[in-house]
């Protein structure tokens, strides 16, 4: 990674850490009240990366507490992505950068010709929240009112995970390694904060697995794969945007064919049409070697979760698609404990029995010559999407700090940010 991220830490392959405790956290309903009590009661440090923040009832409240929260003199560190929070207002900037919090925008977003937003592509996708380095929050939720049932029809269903013990130490310095560090003389930047020696706070086994675009850029789906692998009875699946490359999908077809009973669950009231039709096109061959899939008809499904077996289970902001497996910055926790993978086996259960369709084979066209070719072709794009991305202009990400003094006019301060 360049600029404040070369630390040791994200170099190091993701490593099983004992001593934690997990709270699953479904919708904003469970994970809102959650972050702000955590924020209210912060002491020293509040840091969080979202990919959206908007101005509206749920970002306000965000802002309220972390306003109060500098105030009383915690350091408040606040990172969004360019795209996805592109339009906060003069005002909700202003607010927070006078009360002291250090606000951060991952690679602004020029509009072309002012309607047309470009660098689609290498976004800050994270979802992290740390408070006194003692307790972190991890997940694929927003700081939006769409995540709330009462938005309406098109609220989102999704997941986030409350995290205690040693493995917060691992997030902290995560987050930490994404923050715009001074440089020390003459060269070399500061160093993040030592780890913390967090006492256990539970029995479960854990591990951060992030991708970036340097030393990690396969491992979410690396792990998703061993765990797929390995299964003997079941998977469940629950992802949003599912259009991941070959090798995932075979893992899925090779369990489901050795009598493992794999359940994947799509959107089925899709928030963007072409996420439904990308998806569509993969269910024949899954259908036929016995995978189940479920289409979640209630509101757009925006989750990144999975169960296997007794214990393997993960949460995080990773989609299945080319975006969060082959270009954006993503981070998941792996968690090994029977009774957090029983509780997330149990609402994945609640929403297949009570929310979703089953999709039949029958209800798809049969394998015409056409239908056979369009799919070899689509296998080969995804099998050699992530090599293909790598090949696409690279331009190097950056974190401008936006300082009092830019909400009157002058322009932010550009600092170096991972890629």
């Amino acid at each position: 990674m360049s600029g404040p991220a070369r630390h040791l830490h994200l170099r190091r392959r993701p490593r099983w850490i004992d001593g934690n405790r997990f709270r699953l956290l479904e919708n904003g309903e469970e994970f809102f009240p959650a972050v702000l009590e955590a924020v209210r009661a912060a002491r020293r440090e509040v840091i969080i990366e979202t990919f959206i923040l908007f101005d509206d009832k749920v970002g306000r409240e965000l802002r309220a507490a972390l306003i109060e929260a500098a105030r009383r003199g915690v350091t408040v560190d606040l990172t969004v992505d360019g795209y996805g929070s592109p339009d906060l207002s003069e005002g909700f900037v202003s607010g927070l950068t006078e009360a002291g919090v250090r606000l951060h925008v991952f690679d602004p977003c020029p509009r072309l010709f002012g309607v047309f937003r470009m660098k689609l592509i290498r976004r800050l996708h994270r979802k992290l929240v740390v408070v006194d380095g003692a307790t972190a929050f991890i997940g694929g939720i927003n700081y939006s009112a769409d995540h709330l049932e009462d938005y309406g029809p098109e609220a989102k269903q999704d997941y986030a995970v409350h995290v205690e013990g040693p493995l917060v130490a691992e997030i902290h310095r995560l987050a930490h390694s994404a923050l715009p560090q001074p440089r020390r003389w003459p060269f070399r930047r500061a160093s993040p904060p030592p780890p913390a020696h967090l006492p256990p706070a539970g029995d479960a086994q854990a591990m951060l697995v992030i991708r970036d675009n340097d030393r990690h850029p396969n491992d979410i789906e690396r792990h998703y794969r061993a765990a797929i692998r390995a299964a003997r009875r079941e998977v469940i699946v629950a992802n949003a945007y599912f259009f991941p490359g070959w090798r995932l999908l075979n893992e899925l077809r090779k369990a489901a064919r050795r009598g493992v009973r794999v359940n994947l669950i799509v959107q089925g009231k899709p928030d963007m049409q072409i996420v439904s039709v990308a998806a569509r096109l993969l269910y024949p061959d899954l259908l036929a070697d016995g995978v189940k899939i479920y289409e979640y008809c209630r509101r757009p499904l925006h989750g990144k979760v999975a169960v296997v077996d007794d214990e393997w289970s993960t949460v995080g902001s990773s989609n299945l698609d080319p975006l969060s497996l082959a270009l954006n910055l993503e981070a998941n926790v792996i968690i090994r404990h029977r009774g957090f993978a029983d509780e997330l086996r149990a609402r994945m259960n609640k929403l297949m029995c009570e929310h979703c369709r089953a999709v039949e084979a029958e209800a798809h066209a049969p394998r015409t010559a056409w239908r056979v070719v369009v799919s070899t072709i689509a296998f080969h794009v995804m099998r050699h999407f992530p090599r293909w991305a790598g090949l696409l202009p690279a331009h190097r990400p950056r974190v401008e700090s936006v300082l009092p003094e830019a909400i009157a006019g002058e322009a932010p301060r550009p600092v170096d940010s991972p890629r």
